[in-house]
């Protein structure tokens, strides 16, 4: 009861200051409209990718992998703002509090994932004038899994800061490094299949984690809940939950004050 309460109070205190001054907050609210706006006039040309869509519609494709690709640049950059309270000296004042630190880093993620599924939320709404279909449960379902992931992306990327404190340099450098090829290997912008790439190319993309949240999250979208993609889906979105929020509460417990 005592983790759950302090779970609350660390994510009020989180999201307390975006709601207070909304600037940064709206800002980050309009990168949906920056995906449409730079993507969407490119898909009326674009063929349909059959067996990946079971439509005829692009859209069925590319929104859930928008979606994933939202996931990974909003919170892979979470880490920043604990950099900065870092240098400011607020994250050692929240450390001599009696807040338990594994609930500072579950409260810090969930202000992340609330950022995100309202992003998420957006574009879906943005996206009911076209003919993308949008399918209520396969959306929950997919928001669902999308929050599993935000939630070990936003934890991993705290653990990186964590690590980085004497050299903030250095999460910048990882960061990027890693994130990057999550990226482009997911195949969330272009298809990524043994027809359409080289071996080498498709080797590597599936060996990435974030190819079969895509995968999942486009089966999802489309009503397809019952493929095996889904699945593989849900074990890789967990396992990076489950490593990130390890590894996260371990580094929160270990810093000093």
């Amino acid at each position: 009861m005592k983790v759950l309460n302090d779970t609350r109070t660390a994510f009020a205190r989180e999201l307390g200051p975006e709601l207070r001054q909304p600037a940064g907050l709206l800002f980050t609210m309009l990168l949906p409209f920056l995906f449409l706006a730079l993507f969407a006039p490119l898909l009326p040309g674009m063929s349909p990718t059959g067996r990946d869509t079971g439509t005829s519609s692009p859209w069925q494709w590319f929104a859930p992998g928008m979606l994933v690709l939202l996931a990974l640049s909003a919170t892979a950059g979470a880490g920043a703002s604990l950099l900065s309270e870092m240098s400011s000296g607020a994250f050692e004042r929240m450390l001599v509090t009696p807040l338990s630190r594994a609930a500072m880093l579950v409260g810090r993620a969930l202000k992340e994932v609330v950022i995100l599924l309202t992003q998420a939320l957006l574009i879906l709404a943005l996206l009911l004038p076209t003919d993308f279909r949008l399918r209520p449960l396969g959306a929950l379902a997919g928001l669902a899994l999308l929050t599993v992931l935000g939630i070990g992306i936003g934890t991993l990327s705290f653990t990186l800061a964590l690590h980085s404190r004497k050299q903030q340099t250095l999460f910048y450098g990882v960061q990027q490094m890693i994130f990057f090829p999550l990226l482009l290997l997911s195949g969330v912008l272009l298809p990524i299949t043994q027809t359409s790439a080289p071996t080498w190319l498709y080797a590597l993309s599936r060996i990435n984690p974030a190819t079969y949240v895509a995968e999942a999250e486009r089966a999802l979208f489309d009503g397809r809940f019952a493929e095996t993609s889904v699945l593989y889906g849900i074990l890789a979105a967990t396992a990076i939950a489950v490593l990130g929020v390890v590894a996260g509460i371990r580094g929160m417990r270990n810093a000093s004050v």
